[in-house]
C-alpha cells in the first residue's frame, strides 16, 4: 500500500515512521526538506506527493493549512484523504466538504496522544467522515493507534470528542492542583493523600456515566447528594482556602454556579443540573 504523508512536525514525523515501519511505501512532503524519517521518500512538491499515494494523510498547523496543501496537489478524484490536523468542528467539515466537492473521500482523525505514543495498542484516535474509508485502511490505522474508532459520519465528530475529553481533563487537574495547593499548605504530602484517597477519587471518573445519562435524558430531580447538600462543603473549601491565603478563584466560580442554581428553584437536582449554565454565552 503507497502512503503519502504532508506535513513532518513532531506528529507528522511520528506518523510517516509507524508508516513506514509497517512496511508500506511512504512518501512524504514538508514544507522545510530533509525532514523524512529513515525509509521513506521525499517528494520535492505537494503534488508529487500525493500522485505517489492511495491514502493521504495530512498533519500540519491548522485546517486552512492543510486544505491549502491539498488545493495545491492537483486532481484528487480517487484518493482517499486523512487529515489529522488540529482544529475545530467547523474547520474540520469545511475541509472535508472541500474534498468531498474535489472527488476525494474524506476521513478526519483526533489524535488523543503525544508523539512517542503513535504506535502503541493503546492510544485512542477518533474517526469521522467516511465509514468506508476508514473500513478499507483499518489495518493500516492501526499502526497509528490501536485502539482507532470510527464514531460518526460527521467529520466534526471526532474534534468534539478530543475538546470534551480535554476539557474535562482541564477541569479536572485544576481541581486537584487547588487541592494540592491546600494540601501542601497544612503539611500534608499529596501522595500520602492520594495513597488514602484513592477510591474517592477513583469513583469521582465512575460517577460520569451518571452525569451523563442525566444530561442526556434531561432529567434532573434525585433523592440524594443533590445540589443544595453540595453547596456546604463548598463554603466550607472556600472559607478555608480563604482563610490560609489559597487562590479563591475555583472554588468562589463553584460557589457561584451551585449558589444561582439553587436560587433558580434546582436545589433538588443533581450536580448535572449546572449545564444549564454552560449552555448559555455570557
Amino acid at each position: 500500500m503507497s502512503i503519502t504523508v504532508l506535513g513532518l512536525g513532531e506528529m507528522g514525523s511520528a506518523l510517516a515512521a509507524a508508516f513506514v515501519a509497517g512496511g508500506h511505501r511512504t512518501t512524504v512532503w514538508n514544507r522545510t526538506p530533509g525532514k523524512a524519517p529513515a525509509g521513506a521518500r521525499e517528494a520535492p512538491t505537494v503534488a508529487e506527493a500525493v500522485a505517489d499515494g492511495g491514502l493521504i494523510v495530512v498533519s500540519v498547523k491548522g485546517n486552512a493549512v492543510a486544505q491549502s496543501l491539498l488545493a495545491s496537489a492537483g486532481d484528487l478524484r480517487g484518493r482517499s484523504v486523512l487529515n489529522l490536523t488540529d482544529g475545530t468542528s467547523f474547520e474540520a467539515r469545511e475541509v472535508a466538504e472541500w474534498a468531498v466537492s474535489a472527488g476525494a473521500e474524506y476521513l478526519h482523525g483526533q489524535i488523543m496522544t503525544i508523539a512517542p505514543g503513535i504506535g502503541h495498542p493503546d492510544s485512542v484516535i477518533f474517526y469521522g467522515g467516511s465509514a468506508e474509508v476508514f473500513d478499507r485502511y483499518r489495518s493500516t490505522l492501526d499502526l497509528l493507534g490501536g485502539r482507532g474508532t470510527h464514531i460518526s459520519t460527521d467529520a466534526g465528530a471526532p474534534t468534539l470528542y478530543g475538546m470534551a475529553v480535554h476539557d474535562t481533563m482541564w477541569g479536572a487537574l485544576n481541581g486537584f492542583l487547588h487541592a494540592a495547593a491546600l494540601l501542601t499548605d497544612a503539611g500534608i504530602a499529596v501522595g500520602d493523600f492520594m495513597a488514602n484517597a484513592a477510591p474517592s477519587m477513583s469513583a469521582l471518573l465512575g460517577h460520569l456515566p451518571m452525569l451523563a445519562s442525566e444530561v442526556d435524558s434531561e432529567r434532573y430531580a434525585i433523592d440524594f447528594g443533590a445540589l443544595q447538600h453540595h453547596l456546604p462543603s463548598v463554603d466550607d473549601l472556600l472559607r478555608e482556602s480563604a482563610a490560609r491565603g489559597i487562590n479563591v478563584d475555583f472554588p468562589a466560580y463553584t460557589q457561584r454556579l451551585v449558589t444561582t442554581a439553587i436560587e433558580n428553584g434546582h436545589a433538588h437536582d443533581s450536580y448535572s443540573r449546572l449545564i444549564d449554565h454552560f449552555r448559555k454565552a455570557g
